[in-house]
């Protein structure tokens, strides 16, 4: 609760002083690029800058480990929006070395919901209602084969169109250097 009171406290401030104001911008991207990337608290700035971009330029949708778990779920719903409606026409799937994806273990996820009061039998009807927990909460081994995945689930939904370039890459947390594992104008000039 203190830190809500501190954010509301400088919130208001922020509001006073009009401190908004040099972020003004359109819901449409600038640039017209949709970003796919982890939530990793170390990639908040350090992505925007290492890639150049200001607010405004990009549509940036976050989610443990960059990954499209689900081909219809709301990571791949939110990148179908910015291509539809938010005139984004490249998507980028940007992981990073060093994530905790990377070493989740599902069944220590579910001993710490039970320590913080999930109940066993909550967790014992989930199995039951068709949904495996424990791949669900799965994260994965190899961060470069988890990008590659993303960047094909997204290439290849029904729904996305074909004509748009997704490229994937992976970035250095500590430097924000850039490693290019596909890109995504190469791939449609060879199909």
């Amino acid at each position: 609760m203190a830190s809500l009171n501190e954010i509301l406290r400088f919130n208001k401030e922020f509001v006073e002083k009009k401190q908004y104001e040099p972020y003004k911008t359109s819901k449409f991207p600038d640039k017209k690029i949709v970003i796919l990337t982890c939530m990793d608290t170390r990639l908040i700035e350090l992505l925007p800058k290492a890639m150049n971009l200001r607010n405004g330029d990009a549509k940036i949708i976050k989610s443990a480990g960059a990954m499209v778990a689900h081909p219809f779920g709301g990571i791949m719903r939110s990148i179908l929006v910015a291509v539809y409606e938010l005139q984004a026409d490249e998507v980028y799937v940007i992981g990073h070395y060093d994530c905790g994806m990377s070493t989740v273990d599902p069944y220590l996820m579910v001993d710490h919901m039970i320590e913080k009061g999930i109940s066993k039998e909550i967790i014992k009807s989930i199995k039951y209602s068709g949904i495996d927990l424990i791949e669900w909460l799965r994260g994965f081994g190899d961060v470069e084969k988890n990008v590659l995945n993303s960047v094909d689930i997204i290439r290849n939904h029904p729904l996305f169109p074909k004509n748009t370039p997704v490229h994937g890459l992976v970035m250095n947390p500590e430097t924000g250097k850039l490693d290019l594992l596909t890109n995504g104008h190469e791939y449609l000039g060879n199909k």
